[in-house]
């Protein structure tokens, strides 16, 4: 887990340029985990840390273009690497923080997160500044294109019995930040946790 954001960020700005090179094949995935979130035409949707912008184009045709999507990414980088990729005109592209970000309570239908726990500095209080924009009802997808075993192989490590995205630690995070898990999927080919915003 980062300690700081100066880590984040200049883990992703000295790989921005390649990212989408280097994960050719993960538009599907994106794709599929977009389809669970459940979103309608006209939705709110935040792609939180939303990197070189994969998710954008799929949320984009599941909200329509009556709907609003907000790609938000603490690397100015990977936001230019988004907006070179033209998935700027499928949402709109912010430099923020997603431990403060700059929208109203409650005014999302839902968030979709890439990658995103992993890099979080204190995910209780990450994970509840999400859920304070998302209104009561609303969704959250946590999602990676790879399982954790296969991610973790591809990093050289092994997983651990603290591990945030195993499910009985990730069900307790997401509770205490205000989500209640709806279902959880840890397979080689993709990791999905969806939530809906408590009452």
């Amino acid at each position: 887990m980062s300690e700081d954001h100066t880590h984040v960020q200049e883990f992703f700005t000295a790989r921005a340029a390649g990212w989408d090179r280097r994960f050719p094949d993960d538009g599907p995935a994106y794709a599929a985990a977009v389809t669970a979130l459940g979103l309608r035409p006209g939705g709110r949707v935040l792609d939180a840390g939303c990197g070189t912008g994969r998710a954008l184009p799929p949320l984009r045709a599941a909200v329509g273009p009556s709907g609003v999507v907000l790609g938000a990414d603490l690397t100015p980088a990977m936001l230019e690497a988004a907006a070179r990729a033209g998935r700027d005109r499928d949402g709109v592209l912010l430099l923020a923080d997603v431990a403060a970000l700059p929208l109203r309570g409650a005014s999302l239908d839902a968030v979709f997160a890439a990658g995103l726990i992993a890099h979080l500095p204190d995910p209780t209080e990450n994970l509840r500044e999400l859920a304070r924009v998302v209104r009561p009802g609303g969704t959250l997808a946590l999602f990676h294109p790879v399982g954790r075993a296969a991610l973790a192989a591809r990093q050289g490590r092994t997983i651990t019995p603290g591990d945030l995205r195993a499910e009985p630690n990730l069900r307790v995070l997401l509770t205490r930040s205000g989500w209640r898990m709806t279902s959880y999927t840890d397979e080689d080919t993709r990791f999905l946790a969806l939530a809906v915003r408590a009452d």
